[in-house]
């Protein structure tokens, strides 16, 4: 009895919904692994994990089109730069990965989720003003306004005046609710922001990658934390083409700045005007 007990205890301490597994035998999600395998593509896995369900093939399509979406922005990104700056110091592929996802957090990576609660916050004002979105929207951004934040999250970008990835993904958003895939709330609650916030403005402020995929993951009903976990995902792509590519240069201890080029010192007892700003050795 003191056995089944201890065995009982131990089995328990890690329950989990996601995955059966004894001898010879894998289930995930409650479904056989062998039947899953050359039947079922990534992206309805991710929504099997994460969801516990198959999505049906139109869902399946509008969520890899997010994931698609959202793999890379280069090495001026942080994450991209880190990669690549990891990987030359010896770290191995998994750990140039592992210092540049961690580097997605609620400034560089963060705003898909950010923005998706915002969305959610409108569309629940809007239900409260018989549906109406722009009212619902202005009434959430005047809060933020008046909480300090002027940065809408999900909105304008650092380098495009228009990010070229919103209006595409936007537009199979459209397809979907038109086809009845999705109900569109979330995309209505994203377009109106786009309005209240392009006001007085002689330059709107266009929906950028974050928004976007915000509204497609809002439509497809994933909460907020899956949300940013699907856009590091994606990214993860790019993060592992990157770290790969910069592993065949073969270059060691690749800093931020070519070697040639040193930092701006502020403080005192600084080198003469000309002079260098600090040292280029490998340490």
């Amino acid at each position: 009895m003191s056995g089944d007990r201890t065995r009982d205890e131990a089995e328990a301490w890690w329950s989990t919904a996601i995955i059966a597994m004894r001898p010879g035998e894998i289930r995930l999600r409650g479904h056989d692994v062998r039947d899953l395998i050359g039947n079922v593509d990534l992206v309805s896995m991710i929504w099997l994990m994460t969801r516990g369900s198959l999505p049906r093939p139109e869902e399946a399509r509008l969520l890899e089109a997010a994931l698609v979406a959202g793999v890379d922005h280069g090495p001026q990104a942080p994450s991209i730069a880190i990669a690549r700056m990891a990987i030359t110091c010896g770290v191995g592929i998994n750990g140039a990965m592992a210092s540049a996802v961690n580097t997605l957090g609620d400034v560089h990576g963060g705003a898909g989720e950010q923005a998706l609660g915002l969305y959610e916050r409108i569309i629940a004002v809007s239900d409260a003003l018989d549906g109406d979105v722009e009212a619902a929207a202005q009434a959430v951004i005047a809060e933020e306004k008046a909480a300090g934040r002027h940065y809408m999250p999900g909105f304008g970008h650092r380098f495009h005046p228009l990010d070229p990835r919103a209006p595409r993904l936007l537009s199979l958003v459209d397809r979907a609710v038109a086809e009845g895939v999705v109900a569109g709330r979330h995309a209505q609650a994203g377009r109106a922001v786009e309005a209240v916030l392009a006001r007085g403005r002689e330059k709107p402020v266009p929906m950028n990658i974050d928004g976007i995929t915000a509204i497609v993951y809002g439509e497809l009903g994933f909460p907020g934390p899956l949300a940013r976990g699907l856009f590091i995902l994606s990214r993860s792509i790019g993060i592992l083409s990157h770290a790969y590519e910069q592993s065949l240069e073969g270059a060691r201890n690749k800093g931020p700045l070519p070697r040639a080029m040193t930092w701006r010192y502020t403080g005192e007892n600084g080198f003469d005007e000309g002079g260098s700003g600090g040292a280029g050795g490998e340490a």
